[in-house]
């Protein structure tokens, strides 16, 4: 059986992480040990903040309604109740893009809910 050299395999595991931290600060981009640190705790910081970012949204999400509800004389727990109660079931991120973009149909969902 012939002899297999295993450079180019490493090489190219070398050049395939050193590609993932093209841009990262000082050594972490070039050099192999740090590249490979950093690589692992940008991946970790990565999958959790995927999601971090799920936690944040809904939270502005809630903010925004609370807002338009408090404008409309109402508050967002009040409207959350109203909805359940109503059987109105619409979730947050669209209730959020219809009071932006819509606030007309933002009353109606409140008057539906039997809010006003």
């Amino acid at each position: 059986m012939a002899r297999v050299k295993r450079g180019t395999t490493a090489n190219k595991r070398r050049k395939n992480l050193l590609e993932h931290t093209k841009g990262f600060k000082w050594g972490r981009k070039s050099k192999y040990r740090a590249a490979k640190q950093a690589f692992m705790k940008a991946q970790t910081y990565a999958f959790r903040d995927r999601k971090v970012k799920k936690r944040v949204n809904r939270r502005l999400w809630e903010l925004q309604i609370n807002a338009g509800c408090r404008a409309n004389g109402t508050t967002y727990s009040k409207l959350i109740n109203a909805l359940t109660k109503s059987k109105i079931e619409i979730n947050r991120k669209i209730l959020s893009e219809i009071l932006i973009k819509k606030p007309e149909v933002f009353k109606e969902i409140l008057k539906a809910a039997g809010i006003k």
